[in-house]
């Protein structure tokens, strides 16, 4: 590589990295303004007039739209469950144990687990009670806040975007697999708004603290790719 190519690439490498830091940086911020207002009861009416806006003004216990929007719902809801989150997991560190992959099959199992702790820790912290005014469409046990499902559809999915992302070669293949990660965490977040178990601000904490643990993650495995330390497709 000549010297011209060279210095761009690392004038590129660090503005990611700063991006990166600042996305982070803002992500946690983000969660924690938004903790502090949900614990001083600053969002309950907004929560209240979103919550009510997805339900028949007629009748409380019936979701607008017709039946098979239910359970497109529904359908979205589950793919924010464990079992389902799990099982993508475990196919994607076998297809990168295939690929003889095994430190980064290995950072993928302590990215997932730690997102897993994470979010049953910050359940347990803040013990939101869960929304009563409208009938629950999907079983619940655990406390509110954070959204549980938000959060972990945006720690696997971004995480495994984040990480796919970086064993890819071709630009189009990153933008395509982070964008799938980004939608199916965003659907998964408002179906459960939708089918009445969290608050919308339940949601946009999971989605924040979701988001900003899957950056980690991705400047994780940046560094450690420069490292040499995981291995890519690509020069680190």
């Amino acid at each position: 590589m000549n010297t011209p190519k060279r210095v761009l690439s690392i004038v590129r490498s660090e503005y990611m990295l700063l991006i990166l830091i600042a996305l982070i940086g803002g992500g946690a911020w983000g969660f924690i303004e938004l903790a502090d207002e949900v614990r001083e009861g600053e969002t309950h009416a907004v929560d209240e007039a979103i919550l009510l806006a997805m339900r028949n003004p007629d009748d409380r216990s019936d979701p607008i739209g017709p039946g098979w929007v239910e359970e497109i719902g529904r359908d979205m809801t589950a793919l924010g469950g464990m079992a389902v989150l799990t099982l993508i997991a475990l196919v994607v560190a076998g297809h990168l144990l295939m690929r003889r992959k095994y430190r980064a099959t290995l950072f993928l199992a302590v990215s997932v687990g730690g997102g897993m702790l994470l979010s049953t820790l910050l359940k347990l912290g803040f013990d939101r009670p869960r929304p009563d005014l409208v009938p629950h469409e999907s079983i619940v046990y655990t406390a509110s806040f954070p959204s549980g499902h938000s959060m972990m559809a945006a720690v696997v999915y971004l995480t495994l975007g984040a990480l796919l992302a970086r064993l890819e070669s071709s630009p189009t293949e990153k933008i395509y697999v982070l964008c799938v990660a980004l939608f199916l965490s965003v659907g998964v977040g408002i179906s459960r708004v939708y089918l009445g178990v969290h608050w919308p601000t339940d949601v946009l904490a999971g989605w924040a603290a979701g988001a900003t643990w899957a950056l980690l993650c991705w400047l994780g495995a940046t560094a450690l790719q420069r490292r040499g330390e995981i291995e890519c497709d690509e020069p680190a």
